[in-house]
């Protein structure tokens, strides 16, 4: 198959087959005798992988670490598990973070119950004296 039919089977752009690629998750495939990439099915069930994955948030260091694991077919799925367990936890972390983002918005956004000059909103005037100090440290593998 050439490049545009794995994208197309695995519900994706070209780019991102050629980035999966390039970043090591995706293995290079043969080239024909007129320098064309020919990928397999085994390509197309890889990249479904990947993207099915990435729609669970993972990082792409979860995904290669998951991706070793697929190529040992034959070992135990105890390392999955963890790194699951792992990803929920990040997921946990970062649903607390979202939950006191929105209260920080909800806040702000009490802040101005009425149409006025912008220079007079509660909103701007409270994002302004927002004491936010270094930038907060994330506890989830986003960073």
């Amino acid at each position: 198959m050439k490049i545009g039919e794995v994208a197309q089977l695995a519900h994706c752009t070209v780019e991102t087959v050629r980035f999966y690629e390039k970043e090591g998750l995706l293995p290079v495939p043969v080239r024909t005798a007129a320098n064309y990439r020919s990928y397999t099915p085994a390509h197309v069930e890889r990249l479904r992988f990947i993207r099915n994955c990435r729609v669970l948030n993972m990082t792409h260091g979860e995904i290669r670490s998951l991706l070793s694991l697929l190529d040992r077919p034959d070992t135990g799925c105890g390392a999955v598990n963890h790194l699951l367990e792992e990803h929920i936890d990040h997921v946990e972390e970062r649903i607390r973070e979202l939950t006191q983002l929105k209260e920080q918005l909800t806040g702000l956004r009490k802040r101005c119950r009425s149409e006025q000059r912008v220079d007079a909103c509660g909103i701007v005037q409270g994002i302004v004296s927002m004491d936010v100090g270094s930038a907060q440290e994330r506890h989830t593998h986003l960073g």
